[in-house]
């Protein structure tokens, strides 16, 4: 039922991609009343492919290239390689998604926050920038802003595991050190 749904929602031929495809808001509609973590996640994976393809060859060549770099640990190809991207694209949302992951890799969590922000101007309901934008914002020890981030990337996606799970460990931590 759940494939059958998001197949459908994610239609047959490609519209356009990237955060302006016109199957996003049937898929955020989806991803909003899916009525588990396993169909919530079969809808984000939908979403994130689509968001993955930039319509244009360079680019998405540029994308691959990049995640290998960053998948086999090679940071700073990653970044060379992402900092082409978004220079090429700027537009496109996945890309400085992408290059906001390297740098919170990298430790350089204030040049993270600035391309999660980018992304998130480009697409707001980026629910992985938001989750992302929680773990920077832990990595700088600001726990509210954390808290934050991961509740707004569970208004978008309810059923998403990590923001769900971090929010109940922070409000333990909080309850614990208020004692």
């Amino acid at each position: 039922m759940a494939a059958a749904l998001v197949l459908s929602l994610a239609g047959g031929g490609k519209a356009f991609a990237d955060q302006n495809d016109s199957r996003l808001d049937g898929l955020f509609g989806a991803l909003k009343s899916a009525s588990d973590p396993f169909q919530g996640f079969a809808v984000e994976q939908q979403i994130v492919l689509i968001w993955l393809d930039s319509d244009s060859d360079d680019v998405d060549r540029l994308m691959s290239d990049g995640i290998g770099a960053m998948n086999g640990g090679d940071l700073k190809s990653a970044l060379e390689t992402f900092d082409r991207m978004v220079e090429m694209a700027p537009d496109f949302a996945e890309g400085w998604n992408k290059r906001a992951t390297v740098h919170f890799l990298m430790g350089d969590f204030r040049a993270s926050i600035a391309d999660i922000d980018r992304t998130l101007l480009l697409e707001p309901r980026h629910f992985l920038a938001l989750s992302g934008l929680g773990l920077v914002e832990l990595q700088l020890d600001n726990t509210s802003n954390a808290i934050d981030a991961f509740r707004r990337a569970l208004v978008i996606h309810p059923s998403m595991t990590g923001p769900r799970a971090n929010i109940d460990y922070l409000r333990k931590e909080q309850e614990k050190n208020a004692i």
